[in-house]
């Protein structure tokens, strides 16, 4: 564990001693900031105008503003976690110290494992800023905070699911834009899977459907911890962190 530690701490450095940490946050807390705005803008619209016309307008604050907030907001991952993760590899690649790592005593799955959950903690440092929001919710609202949490856990999962895969896009390459294009790509085509059920009812679009991210986050958007969903994400954590496994193991041994 202190391996880990000492090289997901070395990652958090490298993150914050550059722009890109503060891009990230930056970005990320503006992009939710309007969809807050916006949604929460619409809710108190709608509640006026039908106090107005004398009609009863159900006023719920989780199925009107945090349900559809967190399912936007977990578009946003899509676009910065490949950012996240096209440096994690491909950066020691190119400046050569990844034959360091892969000839140190440090066990592949310490190296692999910290540096992934340095990109899980800038990920949730990112969810962290959308806190002030939904505090803000929580102080001149009165909505369910188990929703709430189990949304969170969700956009954590998912974040965590596609990091993993990012983590091992890294090790095929040296250059970051490539990294973070096909993490994109990836992320992309996971995320679209399920249309296809939409025009075609046949087995194979089922399956692939169930391999969308998407249709995993429903339940969590609800309020619903299902299992099936939460074994999904860290199904597709393992398997990300797997094939990096591999790809470092195919490292060592060029090494």
């Amino acid at each position: 564990m202190r391996n880990i530690w000492v090289i997901c701490q070395k990652e958090l450095h490298s993150y914050f001693s550059s722009p890109i940490a503060y891009l990230l946050l930056t970005i990320y807390a503006f992009i939710f900031g309007y969809f807050f705005w916006n949604m929460l803008g619409y809710f108190v619209m709608m509640g006026m105008e039908s106090q107005m016309r004398g009609q009863s307008f159900p006023m719920n604050v989780n199925e009107q503003v945090i349900r559809p907030l967190l399912s936007n907001i977990s578009v946003i991952g899509l676009f910065l976690i490949p950012i996240i993760t096209m440096r994690l590899f491909a950066e020691e690649k190119r400046t050569g110290t990844i034959e360091l790592l892969a000839t140190s005593p440090i066990r592949d799955y310490e190296i692999i494992v910290g540096k992934w959950l340095a990109a899980l903690l800038m990920y949730c440092s990112m969810l962290a800023f959308t806190a002030i929001d939904v505090i803000f919710i929580f102080r001149y609202g009165n909505p369910d905070w188990k929703p709430v949490a189990i949304g969170y856990l969700g956009l954590i999962l998912q974040g965590g699911g596609l990091l993993a895969l990012g983590t091992f896009i890294s090790t095929t390459t040296k250059n970051q834009i490539i990294a973070a294009a096909l993490t994109f790509a990836v992320c992309l085509i996971l995320w679209v899977l399920d249309w296809s059920v939409g025009f075609e009812t046949a087995q194979w679009a089922q399956v692939l459907a169930y391999f969308s991210i998407t249709r995993h986050f429903e339940s969590f958007s609800k309020g619903l911890l299902d299992m099936k969903d939460a074994v999904y994400y860290v199904s597709t954590i393992i398997f990300g962190l797997f094939l990096t496994g591999r790809a470092m193991e195919s490292l060592r041994w060029r090494s």
